[in-house]
């Protein structure tokens, strides 16, 4: 049994950050039921490209939806019609819990806050994902990833500093604040099952932007250090902890601790370098940084990073500077469970990231993602509807 079995999670949503919250919640076990807007063909999701499964020709062939929407079920339906929650109220009674990632006006409109549906099921969480937040000025505001990464600050902390300002090379908004959706869902429900009362919750693309920038806003909140892009990828405090050049390629350093550094010393056999008045502690090397890095550059680039990799390792935290492709084929992945395949539906496995969780050697069993409303049919039976009723529901547009 996995921690999450036997939770339900009906999750109406779309694109990016609010599935990969509900995956978490998935590959721990939980059921979730996704909801998809049948009006508008589905989580928009289904269409990006640039790449499909190939030999794949289902709404479910695109690999962005598959990467987000792998180990669940998807039932469609219209919820702006009176069907539609009628069928969205019966699933709410036996839910734990509900997910959303809407523009931060359309929960109230849909009426999928806890003030609608606590009032038949006073247990359940309703968790809402939004840009900016379901109040204030900007609550009817569309907003992503990037545009967000852009006003919290983050394009000019990434970079080199005579570069033009630059994003994350992910999309690290909405992927952690889907994480973050994750977490609240757990918690409401953990606290649900102990007071037998839900609640609403919330999380927003920006707070969690805002959040994120954690010790730099405490330096400009109380020290007035507004912090810029600094050379090679380097920590904003310690060195060395940077990029450095090596005979053929680079290596990243991190000497977060005075012992790292002492070990760095004795492995690039310059021990003299431990106690050197310029470099004898943190204060001082940050003060002679630039000076530091070229002997560095100068000792390191004599040998290859394969090389140095092998004599650094388990003393020194040091790391190759790796694109996708050779990140994903590193043995330390490519040798171990850290890959997983599921079946496709005609004959070729579709690879996986392996959840980033792990509970004692225990693993989800993986499901591809699913078609528009492939398990509609199956849900509304369990709620009680006849096979009649179905197609009926069918016949008029509400599944």
């Amino acid at each position: 049994m996995l921690p999450l079995s036997g939770l339900r999670i009906v999750a109406v949503e779309q694109y990016g950050a609010g599935p990969f919250g509900t995956l978490y919640l998935a590959n721990l076990g939980a059921e979730i039921i996704k909801v998809e807007d049948i009006s508008h063909g589905g989580d928009v999701g289904r269409t990006v490209g640039p790449y499909f499964l190939e030999n794949e020709p289902g709404d479910n062939s695109s690999l962005f939806f598959q990467a987000f929407n792998h180990n669940k079920r998807s039932l469609s339906l219209n919820l702006s019609s009176p069907q539609g929650q009628e069928i969205l109220h019966k699933l709410i009674l036996s839910a734990d819990a509900l997910a959303d990632n809407l523009r931060g006006d359309v929960p109230g409109k849909l009426g999928i806050t806890y003030k609608k549906l606590g009032k038949l099921n006073p247990k359940i969480v309703c968790a809402h994902l939004t840009a900016y937040g379901r109040s204030g000025d900007r609550a009817k505001w569309p907003g992503y990833d990037y545009p967000v990464q852009a006003e919290a600050g983050y394009f000019k902390l990434t970079g080199e500093p005579d570069s033009p300002p630059a994003r994350c090379g992910l999309s690290l908004v909405d992927l952690s604040t889907g994480v973050a959706l994750a977490l609240a869902v757990v918690s409401g429900v953990l606290n649900a099952r102990e007071t037998g009362k839900g609640r609403d919750i919330d999380v927003s693309l920006f707070d969690n932007a805002l959040y994120n920038l954690s010790y730099v806003a405490m330096w400009q909140l109380n020290a007035g250090h507004n912090q810029k892009r600094v050379p090679r990828s380097a920590h904003f405090s310690l060195s060395p902890c940077q990029l450095y050049k090596t005979k053929d390629d680079w290596i990243y350093l991190m000497c977060n601790k005075e012992k790292f550094w002492e070990a760095l010393c004795q492995c690039i056999e310059h021990p003299e370098l431990v106690n050197a008045p310029k470099f004898v502690n943190f204060r001082e090397r940050r003060k002679n940084q630039s000076e530091l890095t070229e002997i560095l550059d100068e000792i390191l680039s004599k040998k290859d990073t394969a090389e140095w990799l092998k004599i650094l390792a388990g003393q020194v935290p040091a790391a190759p500077v790796y694109d996708v492709e050779q990140a994903l084929t590193n043995p330390f992945v490519s040798d171990t469970d850290r890959i997983q395949t599921i079946p496709g539906d005609h004959g070729k496995d579709i690879k996986i990231l392996a959840p980033s969780i792990r509970c004692d050697g225990e693993m989800v069993n993986f499901k591809r993602a699913p078609t528009l409303g492939e398990d509609t049919k199956d849900i509304l039976a369990e709620l009680g509807y006849s096979g009649a009723e179905i197609a009926k529901l069918a016949k008029y547009g509400i599944i």
